[in-house]
């Protein structure tokens, strides 16, 4: 492609819808209940609808995009996406707010497509770059999400959280339309493994499920472990599948290389550990000055704390792409992932005004930023371009698991006991500084990347 730069920034403007959609609602749940006539633990479906259709949807449509072209895809996508946002903001009634919540899960797949029309379209010395601004438009959103929700719910309409991303995702879908020609990559052709996809979607749900109402239904009770082995056991099918299958939705040989699969695990610990921030120091703005330890602020400062270091991780895209020529992505990730452990760290050793707290989660976001820019280009570098957004799509997914994972226990931890305590903000921080640290030591044992698909 002569000028990819369009390219890439419509596909930035797709990118940030789907980040949005993502954190907006959550400052909006208490609205949302209110005005869908509902309570606040129903409403929440509507952030767990998104998260497991999300979850569900980017893996087979990374893989569509290989088979029958990403351009194509990627309008369709974002198309689905827009709808779903339309559909949420003019519905007062859940069950058709939660379908148009489905629709939008499938604008994950935004993601792993613009990584693999990335690595296609612009050259080696240029791909770790434009892989990573995508990547950090993703984590600047997440985080601006978390402050465009708090205005919205302060001082309008909820609705708008919806039309918001329903304008981002239509100028996206025609944007792409005029920017990535129609033969941007060969589409490798071939049938959709469908049984494949449908194990797949299956596998995730029923986990990503009970992670998600774990602390609602307790972890140790009879539908959230019937529900966690039931989809354990659904994957260990996929499996199976997947290896007799001529046309896979994933190539598990693809997917075990050495590379890929630590990667993927460090991918996992580093979701577990990288929404420390993004849940805890909302909550820990908003609670009471009487708690001894909250700031009483409301919604839209609460998320301003997090604002300079959203902003920051728009750096990490060319950051982590000049760290990657000089130094390689193992030591990069590692780098970054140690960043992050540092800053969670020192939210959990010294929150107690909120200069400090702003300070930590500035030093966190960067860790996250320069991780969420790097991962990408590791990844499909050490994979065939006519794979590469299958292996994207995958890794997403891998991250989506995490986050749900660390999000889950973080509320798990908040919520021990009659009452909430300081200590129990001290102890999730902490928590989210160890998985970190974990995925640091993780990053350390990736194999040097394969010279072969360096091109």
């Amino acid at each position: 492609m002569k000028n990819a730069t369009p390219a890439l920034a419509a596909i930035g403007l797709g990118t940030l819808a789907t980040a949005l959609a993502q954190t907006t609602v959550l400052p909006a749940l208490p609205a949302l209940a209110s005005a869908l006539h509902t309570d606040r633990q129903s409403v929440t479906w509507t952030l767990t609808a998104y998260l497991i259709a999300s979850a569900v949807f980017t893996p087979v449509i990374g893989r569509l995009g290989d088979l029958f072209g990403r351009r194509r895809l990627l309008i369709a996508i974002l198309i689905v996406f827009a709808a779903g946002s339309v559909l949420s903001a003019v519905s007062d009634n859940l069950g058709l707010v939660l379908a148009g919540r489905v629709l939008q899960g499938a604008g994950g797949g935004i993601i792993p497509l613009g990584v693999a029309v990335a690595r296609s379209a612009f050259p080696a010395e240029r791909r770790a770059h434009a892989i990573g601004i995508i990547s950090a438009i993703f984590g600047v959103g997440t985080g601006l999400g978390l402050v465009l929700g708090g205005l919205i719910v302060d001082h309008t309409s909820y609705t708008w959280i919806f039309w918001i991303t329903a304008v981002l995702a239509a100028g996206s879908g025609l944007a792409v339309a005029l920017a990535l020609p129609s033969d941007e990559a060969r589409p490798a052709g071939g049938r959709l493994d469908l049984a494949g996809a449908l194990l797949l979607g299956l596998g995730v749900t029923l986990p990503l499920l009970a992670v998600s109402r774990g602390n609602e239904w307790g972890w140790t009770s009879g539908r959230t472990l019937v529900l966690l082995f039931a989809g354990l056991a659904v994957l260990v099918l996929f499996g199976l599948v997947e290896r007799r299958t001529a046309s896979p939705l994933a190539d598990l040989r693809l997917l075990t290389r050495p590379a890929v699969l630590v990667t993927n695990i460090t991918t996992f610990l580093v979701g577990i550990g990288m929404f420390g921030a993004f849940v805890l120091v909302p909550q820990l703005a908003q609670a009471p000055v009487s708690t001894g330890y909250g700031f009483g602020v409301d919604a839209t400062r609460a998320g301003l704390l997090l604002a300079p270091g959203s902003l920051a991780m728009m750096a990490g895209g060319p950051i982590a792409a000049i760290l990657h020529k000089r130094y390689g992505g193992r030591p990069t990730l590692a780098a970054a992932a140690g960043i992050t452990a540092l800053g969670m760290a020192l939210l959990g050793v010294w929150h107690g005004n909120q200069v400090l707290v702003l300070a930590w989660s500035f030093v966190a976001l960067v860790g996250v930023g320069l991780a969420l820019a790097i991962i990408p280009t590791m990844i499909v570098g050490e994979v065939p371009a006519e794979r590469a957004a299958e292996a994207a799509g995958v890794n997403a997914l891998v991250r989506s698991v995490g986050s749900s994972v660390g999000t889950q226990i973080l509320a798990g931890i908040l919520a021990a006991g009659a009452v909430t305590h300081e200590r129990n903000f001290t102890i999730a921080f902490l928590f989210s500084a160890a998985a970190t640290v974990i995925a640091m030591v993780a990053a350390t044992l990736i194999p040097r990347a394969s010279a072969t698909l360096r091109a």
